[in-house]
């Protein structure tokens, strides 16, 4: 059973990856950023996210990766190729915050639990960019981008500073992801 020193960690890793669904390089550069400055400690073989070079490339990257998202035709292929991404982000970013487990435990729950939340919010946010897109020509896909960004960063830094309301704040926007979705998919066929 796990104990309550390894139960924040696990909380904050997931919560961490639900962000990752959101946007890839957002919470990464968090987690980077609050190891940097010493207010989230890392495992030994993630201490390289604190690093200057490393926070310096997340931030390029998570900028990219937010403009992009802004590029009608763009977003969809982001989308493609987030879900592997996200799926990783979320592995890394549970693993590295899951300091003084066993090996065979936090790779076990990094892989199960972040990599399944980064993929269920990740997922939900593909399907609903798919529907904007065939919905509204791809006209709505900014609002739902703006909201992406939105997610992720309250999501990163509020895993960081309340874990457990990071964890459950992320179960209400996949369940209202899910919603909107089947609202979407009710409305469609009513129109066919």
């Amino acid at each position: 059973m796990l104990g309550w020193d390894y139960l924040m960690p696990v909380v904050l890793g997931i919560s961490l990856a639900a962000a990752a669904g959101f946007r890839v390089f957002v919470p990464l550069l968090a987690l980077g950023a609050s190891a940097h400055w010493g207010f989230v400690p890392v495992s030994d073989g993630f201490a390289w996210v604190a690093s200057t070079p490393a926070l310096i490339m997340l931030a390029v990257a998570a900028l990219a990766e937010i403009l992009a998202y802004y590029i009608p035709g763009v977003d969809n292929l982001l989308d493609t190729l987030a879900a592997p991404a996200a799926l990783i982000a979320g592995v890394m970013v549970s693993a590295a915050v899951m300091t003084g487990m066993p090996p065979m435990l936090k790779w076990t729950l990094a892989i199960i639990a972040g990599g399944g939340a980064a993929s269920l919010t990740q997922g939900a946010t593909a399907i609903a960019r798919g529907h904007s897109t065939v919905l509204t020509g791809g006209t709505g896909n900014h609002i739902l981008s703006t909201g992406e960004i939105i997610g992720a960063v309250v999501l990163s830094l509020l895993s960081l500073v309340a874990p457990w309301l990071a964890l459950a704040l992320a179960l209400v926007a996949v369940y209202i992801a899910y919603r909107v979705i089947r609202r979407m998919r009710k409305n469609r066929l009513v129109e066919e």
